[in-house]
């Protein structure tokens, strides 16, 4: 991998036995956040975010019960390094583990921290092996530096295209977000409008989608998508958005899951002159299918290079005004 690539290759089946190991360390992190974090809507305070060594948690634990903690994956050094605001740190080897010996390492470091390491259900979520906990899981072992590493400078350089695509909107918008049950990195639009629930949803799900939301992502692919891709898709889906153009022209509507789903493939971007610009512009023409046909105020809640300001709006070139007093 060059460090001069804008987006760096991950061929799906190079990595795919560290990203299995990998995906289930996120999972019991992920698990603790759920945990030990101070709730927020649609589950804004479990997932992960890009850091410039790694993904970290956000801040952890309360003012009623301390001590306040971070969990943050290091691909430099390949550990898991916990801090807590006591002063205190622990690192936990990724390298040379069983996910079973990752997860009683982590949770003997955070009773050494004064932090309660229970989780409620300590099985993998939505995974094949979703029936074995963690501590009794030594198939998966394989965690090679070089490929984690690489994983991370992905997300990294895909999170500042979904940051950059998120300053266009005004409106509600979640953080850039790595989610640790299907590991991918996402942000997300919303409305206003309420969605009924639907018959037989969880509780997850129903707190996940209880607003319109058009989501916008990547994901390293899976057994039936076996390449890294961007994608996007409107819940509840609209009408006919799967007859919508999408750009660059290789993007695709799909069906995954019971709905159409725009993909683009991350190789397809890769080859291209703008890398960048082909991903943004994939991302837009999504945004625009979902939010014509679900008859969102497309140009009140635009908010280009990030300026909600009418004045500075109405300037050329946008984005680079900073008030005199700053």
């Amino acid at each position: 991998m060059s460090d001069s690539e804008v987006l760096p290759a991950i061929p799906y089946e190079e990595w795919r036995p560290t990203r299995e190991t990998l995906h289930r360390y996120l999972q019991i992190v992920g698990k603790l956040a759920l945990a030990r974090g101070i709730r927020r809507n649609h589950w804004w305070h479990i997932t992960l975010r890009n850091q410039p060594r790694g993904w970290s948690t956000v801040e952890l634990g309360s003012a009623r019960s301390g001590p306040l903690f971070t969990c943050e994956f290091d691909f430099f050094d390949h550990v898991l390094r916990i801090d807590t605001d006591h002063g205190g740190q622990a690192l936990v080897p990724l390298a040379d583990q069983t996910v079973a010996s990752f997860y009683a390492q982590t949770q003997e470091a955070l009773r050494a921290l004064d932090v309660d390491p229970h989780i409620e259900h300590p099985y993998p979520y939505d995974l094949p092996d979703k029936e074995r906990p963690f501590a009794e899981d030594t198939e998966h072992k394989t965690y090679v530096p070089e490929h984690a590493h690489r994983a991370f400078k992905v997300y990294s350089q895909v999170g500042r295209i979904l940051e950059e695509f998120s300053a266009t909107f005004s409106g509600k918008v979640s953080p850039v977000q790595v989610f640790w049950h299907t590991f991918d990195i996402a942000t997300q639009r919303y409305s206003p409008r309420q969605i009924p629930t639907a018959d037989g949803m969880d509780d997850a799900t129903r707190e996940s989608y209880s607003r319109e939301q058009i989501s916008s992502g990547f994901w390293f692919g899976d057994p039936d998508t076996p390449e890294p891709t961007f994608y996007s898709y409107t819940y509840p889906e609209p009408k006919g958005i799967e007859g919508k153009p999408l750009r660059p022209g290789p993007a695709r509507w799909v069906v995954a899951r019971g709905s159409h789903t725009a993909y683009y493939s991350y190789d397809e971007a890769r080859r291209s002159d703008d890398p960048v610009g082909c991903a943004l512009a994939f991302y837009e023409s999504a945004y625009e299918a979902g939010a014509e046909l679900a008859h969102w105020d497309h140009a009140a809640l635009a908010c280009w290079d990030g300026i909600t300001d009418p004045l500075l709006r109405s300037e050329e070139p946008l984005g680079r005004h900073w008030p005199e007093q700053l």
